[in-house]
């Protein structure tokens, strides 16, 4: 094949692929990116993300709406108002939403500046040759590059993850409008309610669904009933069978409908991707949720710069190959640390998803009561190995029996993963993949 001078294809015009690509162009990259939509197709789904987190990255200007009241429920509730059984957990740091129309635009503006050229098609082949990557289209064209990004989403085009596993999906339903009684109070973000009055005792055996709430002002609110992560995941009817026995028990009514969201979307325990493979992934086909919270624009917004710098160093090497330039791209995306961090957080997973709701509660409880820094970096997945190590331990020591008999039951996969956490995956350079992928 002949070389190309184009460094880098990125596939897909989600977050993932709109971070990578900016990140790439600001290094002074070429970057040419395919999409089987339009770049500024409308996303489908919200982004929300911590004020301080948001702030780092000095992208706050991009909020749609912003909280400083933020709070959770982990008691069983009560219809009186004022019952214990009702008291919040104020999390005391704000929490944000992206306004995802600007956040999307801001990021095609970046890629504008750049000269980044967009094509429209559907990626059907890869080639690696050497130092050369190709991609057939559907519509017969071939486009080259040195490297290729697939950053397609949580079902990639062609990328390989290490291991096949039963992946655990975060389920919601949601709806947005005005109500005849406030939801939640004024100015306020609830990121878990799992006040559990409103079911009868066979329902509350069931898997446990939360609240996700927000007031977004002008009299509109956005309610979500949400399910952590399960395999199977629980249906769609029975989170809106939730809600509205949720509403009806505290004799809520919706007055206005504005629209309805619905969503088995979110899959939270996605393994590693295979790094020996020649070619790059990124957001959701690289496995960069946050298997314990479902956060994921943090983590691409921090973490793109990285992949980006670590690629141009890479490609100033002008016999790299294709496969040693992804190569030297999977060490910078997941390094030692977030391999072994990344085991953990399925790991608790693993745990969380076979854990009743009063189990559930309690364990909640216990996690906000460790220090804020604390929670907030295990959140963000900005905490060391040794600090997280550190957190489950405290957390562990604290909860009460029915919370540690639930995390030292060995129910599933959890010895597979605390290997990894030892003995995290690899890289194999005498064994990268060459030829058709």
């Amino acid at each position: 094949m002949t070389e190309t001078s184009v460094d880098a294809l990125v596939i897909g015009s989600g977050p993932g692929a709109l971070s990578i690509a900016t990140a790439l162009s600001k290094e002074g990259l070429i970057v040419e990116v395919l999409t089987k939509d339009e770049p500024n197709e409308p996303w489908p789904y919200t982004y929300g993300i911590w004020g301080d987190e948001v702030d780092d990255v000095g992208l706050a200007h991009l909020l749609e709406h912003r909280w400083q009241n933020t709070v959770s429920f982990f008691g069983q509730g009560s219809k009186e108002p004022k019952s214990i059984a009702n008291e919040p957990t104020k999390h005391l740091r704000d929490y944000g939403l992206f306004d995802k129309q600007r956040l999307q635009q801001y990021w095609l503006k970046e890629c504008e500046k750049s000269r980044v050229k967009w094509h429209r098609g559907t990626a059907l082949e890869l080639i690696v040759e050497g130092k050369t990557s190709l991609v057939k289209t559907a519509d017969g064209r071939s486009l080259k590059c040195r490297v290729v990004i697939d950053a397609s989403g949580y079902k990639p085009i062609f990328l390989k993850h290490s291991e096949k596993v039963p992946i655990a999906v975060q389920t919601c339903y949601g709806v947005v409008g005005k109500f005849d009684t406030p939801p939640v109070e004024k100015d306020q973000f609830v990121l878990m309610d799992y006040r559990s009055d409103h079911l009868t005792e066979s329902e509350r055996e069931e898997p446990p669904s939360f609240l996700y709430a927000m007031d977004m002002g002008k009299g509109s609110y956005f309610l979500e009933e949400t399910s952590l992560g399960l395999e199977p995941p629980l249906s769609l009817d029975t989170l809106r069978l939730r809600l509205e026995k949720r509403l009806t028990h505290r004799g809520i009514k919706i007055t206005d409908l504005k629209y309805e969201e619905l969503g088995v979307y979110l899959p939270m325990n996605i393994p590693l991707p295979d790094f020996n493979q020649p070619l790059l992934g990124f957001g959701g086909a690289a496995g960069m949720v946050h298997p314990a919270s479902g956060y994921m624009i943090g983590g691409l917004i921090r973490r793109a710069p990285i992949l980006a710098s670590a690629l141009k160093k890479s490609m100033r090497n002008t016999t790299a190959t294709s496969a040693q330039i992804a190569s030297d791209g999977w060490r910078a995306l997941w390094p030692a640390e977030l391999r072994r961090k990344q085991a953990l957080y399925h790991f608790g997973l693993e745990k969380l998803m076979r854990f009743e709701e009063q189990q559930l509660r309690d364990f909640f409880t216990g996690f906000f009561a460790l220090p804020s820094r604390q929670w907030y970096d295990f959140l963000t997945n900005t905490i060391s190995v040794k600090d997280l190590v550190g957190a489950m331990w405290q957390m562990f020591v604290k909860a009460p029996w029915n919370v540690r008999w639930g995390l030292m039951a060995m129910q599933g996969r959890e010895l597979q993963l605390l290997w990894k956490f030892l003995k995290p995956q690899t890289f194999n350079d005498n064994q990268l993949k060459h030829g058709n992928e």
